[in-house]
């Protein structure tokens, strides 16, 4: 059910519904057309945060910010330190970089968008710290209301989240949802850009 691909009428009522919620969104032809796109909307040089998104990994994102030298990666800073050390100067990296790019759990057709994490690390970005905010959303991502968004994190994100945290750290008690993070709307015009991808990408 929750990998489902929207149809173009839920696309245009989702988009048009975040639009009047202050979130601007870009519809993609394909995976590539949406990388294309991300990559315009980010200048060169700029520093980002990349947060932890099997969207990003698949689409080849994250690597061509952390990797490519072409950006300021807080990412690749992050590595670099010690967490013993510096993990409140770790924490303030990640929490207001000028741009944080990720993806979302679920999107409303009234235009509301819900991210759920174990630890919360990417939400104080999304936000309010970052300056700028970009998300990659397959659109199987779309559900008719709040209640179907809360219900597909539970029912289907979740358990796929753990499968890959057992395989990717050997978690064996599975994930968790410890926090939720609802964005009802957007009062800093062009703040929020959703990249739509019209293939079932992520989870």
């Amino acid at each position: 059910m929750y990998n489902q691909l929207a149809s173009q009428e839920q696309i245009d009522k989702t988009v048009t519904a975040l639009k009047t919620n202050g979130i601007d969104s870009y519809v993609a032809k394909d995976s590539a057309d949406a990388k294309a796109k991300v990559i315009e909307l980010i200048p060169k040089g700029v520093q980002i945060m990349t947060m932890p998104s099997v969207t990003l990994d698949t689409l080849g994102i994250a690597k061509e910010i952390n990797e490519s030298g072409n950006y300021d990666s807080v990412r690749a800073r992050l590595l670099k330190m010690d967490r013993k050390t510096q993990a409140r100067e770790m924490k303030m990296l990640g929490a207001a970089p000028e741009y944080a790019i990720g993806s979302v759990h679920a999107v409303t057709e009234d235009g509301k968008v819900v991210i759920a994490s174990a630890t919360g690390s990417q939400l104080p970005a999304y936000a309010y710290g970052a300056d700028k905010v970009l998300w990659v959303v397959g659109t199987q991502k779309i559900v008719k209301d709040i209640a179907d968004a809360f219900k597909r994190v539970q029912e289907y994100v979740l358990p796929l989240e753990s499968e890959r945290a057992n395989k990717a750290y050997n978690i064996t008690t599975g994930s968790f949802v410890a926090k939720e993070l609802v964005i009802n709307r957007e009062i800093t015009p062009g703040r929020i850009t959703v990249v739509f991808v019209p293939e079932v990408i992520g989870f």
